[in-house]
């Protein structure tokens, strides 16, 4: 046993010297975590097929890691612990993520609160398994072999007392379920339930001063409402007040701040009301994939950059395509943007599994070429080399706070 424990303490110094952040710039005064990135990124470096980035990721190997902003922590760290729950949110940090979001939506009171959607609870939490059921919109409806198992259960469903007597699980529902435990355990096979134990579910005001706590920068989005609005009063332009308001209340930075939406008129109204927050507000394009009109254009990006717009984000895939010899290479939507002066972020990095079959929904611009787990960082060294993207969305921070240690960003 004594054997054993000098083995693993030795096993532990030898993570920290290769994935300790050293540098007291990037620790914070309150809390400060060592980076480590685990496994992961080494797995994926050690599957690149010989060439530069190869040997220049292989190099970083045996490196001290440091914090990014460049790695933004997608709900946290989503690929294994359940999204927008305090442990998701500590393990991106512990990750290197330099920048984390809480999707914020809103309670029956009105009180804003993280979830990717504000009709998901019946996915991402235990919400089926406790009496707070019998108050979803739409109760648990089981499989019956040619209709899917379906429930709709949403924050606005309950006060915020009931929301923080729920635990988050990870992402999923099993529409094949003939009962509620079997609709709950359909946890993806590339996914994991070993941290799901205890998902402590958070407020938009406390995942604000979790993040401060772990030094990190903050990118909240304001999710569309599911419900229609004004909601008992509660209007969409006080909604996009509430959210900014709570980081003044909190002391906040506005240059700590991301404020994202899908709705352009969300952003149009940050910069028109406050340009401190304004300035720094992203605007998600999912124009790319909801309207089937869509075709980018010079004119459109620079219409943007007019109304104050800066930063820009649409999915990876809208910035990457494949040349007749199926490299990599700018879309015209890329050019378009930066043309017009605007900064790009995009998402998502890991959210897809394994890529042997040509990498699904994110990768479906360049399926043809999306053969192997570790092409990933091909793209990850495009979107930072060639498009010059600001930060990228990742399920799982470390890996790209491993390239961006890496290179210097």
């Amino acid at each position: 046993m004594k054997h054993l424990a000098k083995v693993l303490v030795a096993a532990s110094l030898a993570v920290c010297l290769v994935a300790c952040d050293d540098d007291e710039n990037n620790s914070s005064s309150s809390s400060s975590f060592n980076v480590q990135v685990g496994p992961r990124p080494f797995f994926l470096v050690d599957d690149l097929p010989t060439g530069p980035l190869k040997t220049e990721l292989e190099a970083c190997k045996e490196k001290p890691l440091r914090k990014s902003d460049f790695s933004i922590g997608h709900r946290g760290a989503a690929m294994q612990f359940p999204e927008h729950t305090k442990e998701s949110y500590i393990a991106a940090a512990r990750m290197g993520a330099g920048i984390l979001e809480c999707d914020v939506t809103f309670t029956k009171d009105k009180e804003l609160v993280c979830r990717h959607s504000q009709c998901d609870l019946h996915t991402t939490t235990n919400i089926l398994a406790t009496p707070l059921a019998s108050k979803c919109t739409e109760g648990f409806t089981p499989s019956d072999g040619t209709n899917s198992a379906s429930a709709k259960c949403c924050t606005s469903d309950l006060t915020l007392a009931e929301f923080r007597t729920l635990k988050g699980k990870m992402d999923a529902g099993n529409s094949k379920a003939t009962s509620v435990e079997e609709y709950m355990d359909a946890t993806a096979s590339w996914r994991t339930d070993l941290y799901a134990s205890s998902g402590t579910l958070m407020t938009h005001a406390e995942s604000i001063e979790l993040f401060k706590s772990l030094d990190a920068k903050m990118t909240p989005e304001l999710k569309s409402a599911s419900v229609d609005m004004p909601f008992d009063g509660f209007s969409q332009q006080a909604y996009a007040r509430k959210m900014i308001d709570e980081y003044k209340q909190a002391g906040v930075s506005a240059s700590n701040v991301f404020p994202q939406s899908f709705n352009v008129d969300d952003v149009k109204q940050w910069i028109a009301e406050d340009p401190d927050f304004g300035t720094q507000s992203v605007f998600l394009d999912d124009r790319v994939y909801a309207d089937d009109t869509f075709e980018a254009t010079q004119a459109d990006m620079d219409q943007l950059f007019a109304d104050g717009v800066r930063y820009i984000a649409p999915p990876m895939w809208a910035l990457i395509t494949l040349d007749a010899n199926d490299q990599l290479a700018e879309s015209d939507y890329t050019r378009f943007a930066k043309n017009a002066g605007l900064k790009i972020i995009t998402w998502t990095l890991e959210r897809s599994g394994p890529l042997g079959s040509g990498g699904g929904w994110y990768y479906r611009s360049v399926t043809d070429a999306t053969n192997r787990d570790s092409f990933m960082l091909d793209v990850m060294d495009f979107l930072a080399q060639d498009v010059g993207v600001e930060g990228i969305f990742s399920d799982w921070p470390g890996t790209v706070t491993y390239y961006a240690s890496c290179k210097g960003l």
